[in-house]
């Protein structure tokens, strides 16, 4: 085998396992995100609705939109504050008021064949211990979710799906499966972004010890 063929055949192999990698990993998934309204900015829940309870004051909000991880995943859109949400919401004794933002993302986040709902905002009042879930039911009906009790639809948007895993456009073969999800004391459950794995890193060092051993070969075979 000449050295010129022995790269060409490195090259091929090394392409094939790069490629593969990068189909594998351009994957999001479709889901109802959970943040709250710090100082003015958008942080992502560190707890569920089902386990968070908000004080009165609180503004929280939701996002339906497609994204692989807690990292990139999209924020509710549009301005947000306690005062104008709860403005003509009064206050009651033994109950607490939480301005909830509900934004149901994009037409290119929407499962097929779905016009999402304008974004809004709403003041929930409840009980003092009620969680955000709980506030959430009193204004956006109907919810609903799955057996991990992953929110899968606020007023009814989507009307079907849950944590549907989206493959990206140049992927070759859309999949759907349930986005991972454990326990009501996480908000909506997604995969979290990984270096590279460890098929992508055997499939380098394979092209490399092959590599390596054609070269090796063809200079022992040189007069």
């Amino acid at each position: 085998m000449s050295r010129r063929r022995t790269c060409a055949l490195v090259l091929s192999l090394l392409l094939l396992v790069l490629g593969g990698a990068g189909q594998a990993q351009a994957v999001g998934y479709r889901y109802w995100s959970f943040w709250d309204l710090t100082g003015g900015k958008w942080t992502y829940a560190t707890q569920g609705p089902s386990t968070a309870r908000p004080s009165d004051g609180d503004v929280q909000g939701f996002r339906f939109a497609v994204s692989a991880d807690s990292q990139d995943a999209s924020k509710p859109r549009g301005h947000a504050d306690f005062a104008s949400i709860c403005a003509k919401t009064p206050a009651q004794a033994g109950h607490k008021r939480v301005a909830l933002v509900i934004d149901s993302g994009t037409t290119a986040d929407a499962p097929g064949g779905e016009t999402p709902p304008a974004p809004r905002t709403v003041c929930a009042r409840v009980p003092a211990d009620a969680t955000t879930a709980e506030a959430l039911a009193t204004v956006a009906k109907p919810l609903r979710y799955d057996t991990n009790a992953l929110l899968c639809a606020i007023a009814g948007y989507p009307g079907t799906g849950c944590g549907d895993q989206v493959t990206t456009p140049h992927t070759p073969s859309p999949t759907t499966a349930k986005a991972k999800s454990k326990s009501t004391s996480t908000s909506t459950s997604e995969p979290t972004r990984h270096g590279p794995s460890l098929g992508l890193l055997a499939g380098v060092v394979a092209v490399a010890a092959l590599g390596g051993a054609a070269v090796w070969q063809t200079r022992r075979r040189r007069p």
